[in-house]
């Protein structure tokens, strides 16, 4: 899920919350005991546009996660009760892909490739304006995750609070990015779903 200094959130304290100043001081995402963990010093060795890349990639695979964990335990509830594919999947989440038939896998794709492809008009440079050695370049006056969709209005205005707002996500997401991978590890050790484990 991207290098250690995805992890790297901001000192807590008075800073600028201006969403143009991308510096590691000015990063939301710290809270205390941790503060600004950042142990092997990817952040201080960054230039502003790695460290926006850094975050885009932490938001990204935080985001991701958090609907994969939504999915594993979902997935595996609605078991044989669901309307989708005749309640035909079944067994751990993670063999529930598999059992998707192929037509829908397309339609799957498909959908992730539009939203990929939305983000990357969003927030990336057209590879045709920058140069070979710059892959990955984000526009200058993007704000990594800040990809223009929020359709209940729940993005607040005042900066202070857009912080509060950016590192609870932050939080959530390196949460559930650990439980995702734990939940991958767990089901492949033993080939049983997660909730299995609960109820045996």
């Amino acid at each position: 899920a991207g290098s250690a200094a995805a992890f790297a959130p901001a000192q807590t304290g008075a800073r600028s919350t201006s969403l143009n100043a991308f510096t590691a001081a000015d990063l939301p995402g710290a809270l205390a005991p941790m503060g600004f963990f950042d142990p092997l010093g990817f952040a201080e060795k960054a230039d502003e546009a790695t460290l926006k890349r850094y975050r885009e990639a932490e938001v990204t695979h935080g985001r991701v996660s958090m609907l994969a964990v939504i999915g594993f335990l979902v997935g595996e509830k609605v078991e044989g009760s669901s309307f989708l594919f005749d309640a035909s999947i079944s067994g751990p989440a993670i063999s529930h892909p598999g059992q998707v038939p192929a037509g829908y896998s397309a339609i799957i794709i498909a959908a992730i490739g539009f939203a990929e492809l939305q983000r990357a008009k969003t927030g990336f440079v057209d590879p045709s304006e920058t140069s070979f050695d710059n892959p990955g370049e984000l526009n200058a006056d993007y704000y990594p995750g800040d990809i223009g969709f929020d359709p209940l209005g729940l993005k607040p205005d005042d900066a202070e609070e857009l912080d509060i707002m950016i590192t609870k996500e932050l939080q959530n997401g390196r949460l559930a990015m650990l439980a995702a991978a734990g939940f991958l590890a767990q089901e492949a050790v033993d080939g049983k779903g997660i909730l299995e484990h609960f109820s045996s």
